[in-house]
C-alpha cells in the first residue's frame, strides 16, 4: 500500500482542514467548522471542485458578500471563544480584496479566520489574468498582498508541495493564544489545481486544545506584592477573560478579596451585571462608578485587554505617576503597555496562582464605597432605559426595552456608531454569552453578518442585532443568507435618518451639521420592505411600548425578522463617559471650531498635568 496520496493543492487543503479536531465543552469537534464561499474564475475550478466533493467532512455556505462572509466567520470564532474557526474563500482581484477590511477587524480583535483569496496564474502563462492590478515595477505582486499588513501570517503558495510547511504554520497561529489572528494563504489558481503526491501521514487527524500558558515565578510574585499592598484596586476585564474561559474564576477572585471590577468592550459579560463586585463599563463610554474608581486607584490590574483608546479615555486614565498598572495578558504586546508591571500568562492560570499568594485585603469602607458608587450608576442606567411613549425615542430606551425582552438565553450584537456606547454603558448582560460587540475596529456593516456568525455558533441562543440604519445600508445581504441556512435572527433597525453618532461628534468639535443626517426632502427609505423583500418578516414600531410587544410576539418566529423604529438623532446619554482625544482644528473661520480648539488645548494641558 502506498503512503502517498495524489491530491491537487485545493483537495490537499480541504482534506487537512478536515483532519483537525478539537475538544469543545468535552466533546471531540471539527476545529474548522466550515468555509464560507462564493466562487469566481480565481477559485471555483480549484477550491470549488475540492470543496464539493467533500461537502460531508467539510460544509460549504454560500455568502452574498465577501467582506459579510468574513464578518459572519469571524463572529463565528468569537462566540466560540477562540476554540474553532471557519475559513473564507473567494477569486481573485474584488473578491479577494472586498476581505481585506474583515481581516484588519480580525487582526484587531485578534480572533482567527482563515482566509483562501484565489490569485493570478504562478506560472504567468495568461498575463494580465482577468481581474489582474499590474504592478509597473514588480510582477510579483498582486491585489493579495494588501493582506499582509493584516494577517497574523501570510504566504502565497507557488507550489502544490509548500503545503506542507505552510498550512502547519497556518494552524499554529489560528490556535496561539498569543498570536491568534487571521491567516492568508494566497492560491494562484493554476496552482489549485495541480496535484502533487502528499503523504498520508500529513492528513493523520490531530486534535488542538487550548494552550494555557503559566506566568513566570518573578513575575508571579512582583504582582502579588503590588496587589497586596493594593487600597483601592480596580480589575479591568477585557476580552482575553472570556477567551481563557476565565470569566468564573474571575468572579470567585474578585468576591474573595472584594475587588471591584470594570469592563472593556470585547469583556462585558466577564462577571453578570448584578454581581457585586461588577461596577460596569470603563473608559470613554464608562460608567461613572468604573470611572471614578479608576481614576482613584492606586493599583490597577488589567486582565486580557489590549487597552486600547477607549477603555483608558486616551491615557487620561492611566496618566497617575503613582498609580501601579498590573498587566495579566499572554501577548507579551499587551502586556507591555503603559509601563505595566507584567505578568504574562494564561488568565485562568494567573488568577488560580495570584489566589494562592494573596490573602483578603481590602478596607470595609472601600467595599461600601464600590457599593454606593454601583448603586448610585445602576439608578442612572433605569433612568436612562426607562419606558418612553414618545414616537422619537433615544437608543438608550430602545436598547432598555430590547434588554427586557431578550430573555435569559439572548445575545446582542452590535457593531460600530453610537449604539456601542450606549450598549457598553448601559446593557446588563446575564452570562458571558450575552453580549457581542465589534468595537475593536468599530467596523459599520459587522453587525447582521456577525449576528449570522453568532447563530452558527450558538442556535440556541436568541440573537438579537441592534443596528442603525447608516450601517443597515452599508450591508445588508446576509440577511438572504440567514433565510436560506434557515438561521432566525431579530434584527431591531433605528433609524435616526444618518449618521447620527458623527453629526453629535461634529457639533461637540465645533462644526455645523454638515454630510451625516439626511436633509429634510430627502427621500425615506422604506426599510420594511426592503427587509421583506430579501425573504425576512418585517414590521414597523411607533414607540417602544410597540416594540417590547413586538419583540415578545416574534419570539416563536422560525424566520428571520426585521423591526424597524424611528430614533432620535440628537441624544446620547449624559450619565458616565470619559474624555476621547478628538483632534480640533487650530486653525478656522468659525468661532465655534476655535472655542472647541480652546476647550481642547485645555483639555490636553489637564491631561499632562497628572503626568
Amino acid at each position: 500500500m502506498s503512503d502517498r496520496v495524489r491530491l491537487t493543492a485545493s483537495q490537499a487543503i480541504v482534506r487537512y482542514l478536515s483532519a483537525q479536531r478539537t475538544v469543545v465543552d468535552g466533546q471531540e469537534v471539527p476545529l474548522c467548522a466550515g468555509v464560507f464561499a462564493i466562487f469566481g474564475h480565481g477559485n471555483v475550478a480549484g477550491m470549488g471542485e475540492a470543496l464539493s466533493a467533500s461537502r460531508a467532512e467539510l460544509p460549504t455556505y454560500r455568502a452574498h458578500n465577501e467582506q459579510a462572509m468574513a464578518h459572519a466567520a469571524i463572529a463565528y470564532a468569537k462566540t466560540m471563544r477562540r476554540r474553532r474557526f471557519m475559513a473564507c474563500t473567494t477569486s481573485i482581484g474584488p473578491g479577494a480584496t472586498n476581505m481585506v477590511t474583515a481581516a484588519a477587524l480580525a487582526h484587531v480583535n485578534r480572533l482567527p479566520v482563515l482566509l483562501l483569496p484565489g490569485d493570478v496564474f504562478a506560472s504567468r502563462r495568461p498575463d494580465p489574468v482577468l481581474q489582474q492590478v499590474e504592478d509597473f515595477g514588480d510582477p510579483t505582486v498582486t491585489a493579495n498582498d494588501c493582506f499582509r499588513p493584516v494577517s497574523r501570517y501570510w504566504d502565497r503558495i507557488s507550489r502544490p508541495e509548500q503545503l506542507m510547511r505552510s498550512l502547519p504554520q497556518a494552524l499554529g497561529v489560528l490556535t496561539d493564544p498569543a498570536e491568534c489572528g487571521p491567516v492568508t494563504l494566497a492560491l494562484p489558481q493554476d496552482v489549485q489545481a495541480e496535484a502533487w503526491e502528499y503523504p498520508i501521514s500529513f492528513f493523520q487527524p490531530r486534535i488542538h486544545e487550548l494552550t494555557r500558558l503559566g506566568p513566570d515565578t518573578r513575575q508571579l510574585t512582583a504582582a502579588a506584592e503590588a496587589i497586596r499592598r493594593a487600597k483601592q484596586p480596580l480589575i479591568i476585564a477585557g476580552g482575553g477573560v472570556h477567551y481563557a474561559q476565565a470569566c468564573e474564576t474571575l468572579a470567585r477572585f474578585a468576591e474573595r478579596f472584594s475587588i471591584p471590577v470594570a469592563e472593556t468592550q470585547a469583556g462585558k459579560g466577564a462577571l453578570r451585571w448584578n454581581h457585586p463586585q461588577n461596577v460596569g463599563s470603563i473608559g470613554v463610554t464608562g460608567s461613572s462608578a468604573a470611572n471614578e474608581l479608576a481614576r482613584d486607584a492606586d493599583v490597577i490590574i488589567a486582565i486580557g485587554t489590549r487597552l486600547q483608546d477607549f477603555t483608558t479615555a486616551s491615557s487620561s486614565l492611566f496618566r497617575n505617576p503613582r498609580r501601579q498598572l498590573v498587566a495579566i495578558n499572554v501577548c507579551r504586546f499587551d502586556a507591555a503597555k503603559f509601563g505595566a508591571l507584567q505578568l504574562q500568562g494564561d488568565a485562568l492560570r494567573a488568577l488560580d496562582e495570584l489566589n494562592v499568594l494573596l490573602e483578603p485585603s481590602v478596607s470595609a469602607e472601600y467595599s461600601a464605597r464600590v457599593k454606593h458608587l454601583a448603586q448610585t450608576w445602576n439608578s442612572s442606567v433605569e433612568a436612562a432605559t426607562a419606558v418612553s411613549d414618545t414616537t422619537l425615542p433615544t437608543d438608550a430606551q430602545v436598547l432598555g426595552a430590547v434588554n427586557r425582552a431578550i430573555g435569559t438565553n439572548g445575545t446582542v450584537v452590535c457593531a460600530a456608531g453610537g449604539l456601542p456606547g450606549e450598549l457598553h454603558k448601559l446593557w446588563r448582560a446575564q452570562d458571558s454569552d450575552a453580549y457581542h460587540l465589534e468595537y475593536g475596529y468599530s467596523c459599520m456593516g459587522y453587525e447582521i453578518a456577525g449576528g449570522l456568525g453568532v447563530k452558527l455558533a450558538r442556535p440556541d441562543r436568541n440573537v438579537v442585532v441592534m443596528v442603525g440604519d447608516g450601517s443597515y445600508l452599508m450591508m445588508n445581504s446576509e440577511i438572504a443568507t440567514a433565510i436560506a441556512l434557515g438561521l432566525k435572527l431579530t434584527i431591531v433597525l433605528l433609524d435616526n435618518r444618518g449618521y447620527g453618532c458623527i453629526s453629535r461628534l461634529q457639533k461637540s468639535c465645533g462644526g455645523t451639521a454638515f454630510n451625516n443626517l439626511l436633509e429634510e426632502a430627502a427621500p425615506a427609505v422604506d426599510f420594511v420592505a426592503h427587509a421583506r423583500s430579501l425573504g425576512a418578516e418585517s414590521l414597523q414600531v411607533n414607540n417602544v411600548r410597540e416594540l417590547e410587544r413586538a419583540l415578545n410576539d416574534t419570539r416563536a418566529q422560525t424566520r428571520t425578522v426585521v423591526i424597524v423604529i424611528n430614533t432620535d438623532p440628537h441624544h446620547s446619554t449624559a450619565a458616565g463617559g470619559a474624555w476621547w482625544d478628538v483632534a480640533v482644528p487650530e486653525v478656522s473661520g468659525s468661532k465655534d471650531v476655535a472655542a472647541a480648539n480652546e476647550k481642547y488645548r485645555k483639555t490636553l494641558r489637564d491631561v499632562s498635568d497628572l503626568e
